[in-house]
């Protein structure tokens, strides 16, 4: 079930689901994000993850404008130990090309550190083949 989630001015900056097919939850982030609007979206995909027991996150940024450093912290300190602790153990990061929105980026990759096998990518299709390596390797396990 796709969640939509909607800005002061009815339009949607956020989409999760969970993609059957690919075995993965994708995160849509669409324009400008605010500090309650980045908690909130963040929040929302843990549902689809702890509802699927899925460890695979495929965030999507390539459509974000402007920059979010102000919940890089939150989401390195408090929304990484809790999706890790649900079960969250690759996130795949695909960065939007604006150069402040790749900076905040950067600062969460470096947050998060060692909590999740975390990648950033400039193309969706590179991130999509690392988590389809990432669920072949689990599965050989």
């Amino acid at each position: 079930m796709r969640t939509e989630l909607t800005n002061g001015f009815g339009k949607v900056y956020f989409t999760t689901e969970y993609d059957t097919a690919s075995r993965w939850v994708y995160n849509n982030w669409i324009g400008y994000q605010t500090y309650v609007g980045v908690l909130a979206g963040a929040d929302a995909c843990l549902h689809p993850l702890r509802e699927n027991a899925c460890p695979y996150l495929l965030n999507d940024n390539r459509q974000v404008l402007g920059p979010w450093d102000h919940a890089v912290e939150w989401i390195a300190t408090d929304w990484a130990p809790r999706a890790s602790s649900q079960g969250l153990t690759h996130f795949a990061h695909v960065v939007s090309s604006e150069s402040l929105a790749a900076q905040s980026a950067q600062s969460m990759f470096l947050g998060i550190g060692g909590r999740l096998h975390m990648r950033m990518f400039s193309r969706l299709d590179e991130a999509q083949q690392w988590l389809r390596e990432a669920q072949q390797h689990s599965v050989g396990r």
